[in-house]
């Protein structure tokens, strides 16, 4: 964590500045803090591997009084609820210690017990995933719109939030412009890790107030998780005061109440979505109609919103709210914005080499897995043979004229090192 960044910080609870606490916790590296104690006029709160964690309960205290007693390493584990000598906290800590650099798939087998893993492990290839891309992609032509900082709510382990620093890093903004927020700890440490280093990471609660100050942000992104928060309407208060007036609060996939969603959480209605956001413009968009268009012409039409009726019992759809209207237009979106990490094939095929070609099978990792998600076969083929050796470092020239359709349809993507 930057030195910088406790200025746009505040207690969740008692709404007052948070401080650097100058005790045996504190360690920097150059203007980075690494780890140390904040306190406010209620609390402290721990900083761990660069991380502020601002919740308030027995793990973050018993973190805080690891640091204090020089046992940084121990903090850390308690807060990824890896604590104490089981196997876990082994396989992490030889994960750490070996010398091949981990992956980020290594480390979330250990991290996640549950088929959040299954997801985090294939999300570049989801539909929701890909429909907030482009968003972002079409969104951030607007320049103002994603600078001088945007957050990524409930962000997870990173993926729309390197999004999101890439749009930055091509307009020349200082690191870290982003923000990712999100409750679990280990999904922001993965993140910093792996998923978009340099950001900057902040352990919070949804359902309470956001940690940052007002106008904070240009724009607010929170994809996929908004139907599990249970206190919507302070959270929807919370977006549009970090977004302030001239910002943009994004809601991709949305899960609506009138319709069947394979994990539904607790969705309301067009109409009360709408609501909740109304004194910022709020526009509703058909998730179906955005992708449909993104895979036919390589565009997003945000010039072409519906109401509430139109939508009808769609499953999901996306909500936008600014004051801005020369937001809401059509925007054509490139296929290949470049490589910024590795291409490689998309992990949902199987690769069987047969001499110099490959062959590339479509195999979903769970039968929930491909219930879910499995509208992906709308641009990744069941099938395909690729006359180039795809087992090692991908190299687009050898590829020829197929790489760009190969990059489009998702069947190469650019993942992070180490993914």
């Amino acid at each position: 964590m930057q030195d910088a960044f406790l200025d746009l910080l505040r207690c969740p609870f008692c709404g007052t500045r948070v401080s650097l606490v100058e005790n045996e916790a504190l360690v920097r590296a150059g203007s980075c803090i690494e780890s140390g104690v904040l306190g406010c006029e209620c609390c402290t709160f721990p900083i761990v591997a660069g991380i502020p964690v601002l919740i308030a309960d027995d793990i973050t205290r018993n973190a805080i009084d690891a640091l204090e007693a020089d046992r940084r390493d121990e903090a850390l584990l308690m807060l990824l609820a890896l604590e104490g000598k089981g196997t876990r906290a082994d396989a992490f800590r030889a994960l750490l210690a070996r010398g091949a650099r981990p992956t980020y798939r290594d480390a979330l087998a250990i991290l996640s017990l549950d088929a959040e893993a299954t997801y985090f492990a294939h999300r570049f290839s989801d539909p929701t995933y890909v429909t907030a891309e482009a968003l972002l992609q079409a969104i951030g032509q607007q320049q103002w719109s994603i600078g001088p900082r945007a957050l990524d709510l409930c962000g997870g382990s990173g993926h729309v939030t390197r999004v999101l620093m890439g749009l930055q890093s091509v307009m020349g903004m200082p690191t870290p412009s982003t923000v990712l927020a999100d409750l679990s700890f280990w999904k922001l440490w993965l993140a910093r890790r792996f998923t978009s280093p340099g950001c900057a990471a902040v352990c919070c609660d949804a359902n309470h107030p956001l940690p940052f100050v007002p106008n904070t942000f240009s724009l607010v992104m929170l994809s996929d998780a908004f139907p599990y928060i249970w206190h919507k309407r302070l959270l929807a208060d919370e977006m549009m005061r970090l977004a302030g007036p001239d910002g943009v609060v994004v809601l991709p996939h949305l899960h609506s109440a009138l319709g069947e969603n394979f994990s539904a959480g607790n969705p309301l209605t067009p109409v009360a979505y709408r609501d909740l956001f109304a004194s910022q413009q709020p526009r509703l968009f058909s998730d179906e109609r955005l992708l449909t268009e993104l895979l036919v012409d390589r565009r997003v039409d945000l010039g072409h919103d519906v109401t509430p009726a139109e939508l009808g019992s769609e499953p999901s759809f996306t909500l936008i709210a600014s004051r801005r209207v020369d937001l809401f237009r059509r925007y054509n979106v490139p296929v290949d914005q470049g490589v910024t990490g590795e291409l490689r094939v998309n992990p949902l095929y199987r690769i069987e080499q047969r001499g110099r070609s490959s062959i590339l099978t479509l195999t979903f990792p769970t039968p929930e897995y491909e219930e879910e998600f499995g509208e992906c076969r709308r641009y990744l083929p069941e099938t395909l043979t690729i006359d180039a050796d795809l087992s090692g470092p991908i190299v687009p020239a050898t590829l020829g004229s197929a790489y760009e359709d190969l990059r489009r349809r998702r069947v190469l993507i650019d993942a992070p090192p180490q993914y």
